[in-house]
């Protein structure tokens, strides 16, 4: 089975250890030297602002928790590993430039 980024993030993230349901696949974290996928990025629940805003959580799957992919679910062993999501730079802002 194939599958690009696109489709990957139609499919929802689900433990098989308990059935945890942990939200649908964001983005992809790769290893630029290697070319490896290191993880699945799960973005967090939307809170602020009825979700307009965001969520600065972010979940990170290990490629090696990854068990299958199904046509629309990936299946995980484990918990992902929560992280805040880093803050973007704002290019040019406040140096004057």
């Amino acid at each position: 089975m194939e599958s690009n980024l696109e489709e990957l993030r139609f499919k929802e993230v689900i433990s098989v250890t308990d059935g945890s349901r942990f939200g649908y696949v964001g983005d992809l974290n790769i290893d630029l030297d290697t070319g490896r996928i290191l993880s699945l990025v799960v973005p967090g629940q939307r809170r602020y602002f009825f979700g307009l805003l965001g969520s600065r959580e972010i979940r990170l799957v290990p490629w090696e928790q990854i068990k299958r992919f199904g046509p629309d679910v990936v299946l995980v062993e484990g918990k992902p590993i929560s992280r805040e999501r880093p803050r973007r730079h704002s290019w040019g802002r406040g140096t004057g430039a």
